[in-house]
């Protein structure tokens, strides 16, 4: 198995509001499972939005995802790393992609949490094509996007069925 250096965490995310929030407002600082804990860390966002009406959410949701791939693609370039492994804002917008109109409640908070970090994780086609062959702030978007729709789907079916 091949070790790769990780780069290490910039100091600027500690004074540089930009590359807070790109680094999860922190949460990508710690020194293991960042998009796990950034997922955790997008649910008390994730509240703050769950009272608006579901298209209201989504277009939320979008102009975050938006607004998320300039950021990421910003903070890369000051950095000078593609891709920072501590840079979890991506597990924010794909967690609040898991969690669209979804019904409310710990245990659809929990699951969601779940079903996304293993998504994320494991990369399901076309996932891992996203993730391997789209660069910049789109490809660290768009590939949780991706796992948060797969998470989304099964929560509703889920519900479905409940």
């Amino acid at each position: 198995m091949r070790k790769y250096k990780v780069p290490p965490i910039p100091n600027s995310i500690w004074h540089k509001p930009t590359h807070f929030i790109a680094f999860g407002f922190g949460a990508g600082a710690l020194p293991w499972a960042p998009g796990t804990f950034g997922t955790l860390l997008a649910i008390p966002f994730y509240l703050a939005l769950r009272p608006l009406p579901l298209i209201a959410y989504i277009i939320a949701v979008i102009l975050i995802a938006l607004g998320s791939i300039w950021l990421c693609e910003k903070v890369s370039k000051e950095i000078q790393v593609e891709d920072h492994q501590g840079m979890c804002l991506d597990e924010f917008v794909g967690y609040f992609v898991t969690m669209t109109g979804v019904p409310f409640g710990l245990g659809w908070i929990i699951l969601g949490v779940i079903l996304f970090r293993i998504f994320d994780i494991l990369k399901p086609w076309p996932i891992q094509q996203i993730d391997a062959k789209m660069k910049g702030g789109a490809g660290m978007i768009l590939d949780d996007v991706l796992a948060g729709i797969y998470s989304c789907i099964i929560l509703h079916i889920l519900a479905w069925i409940i």
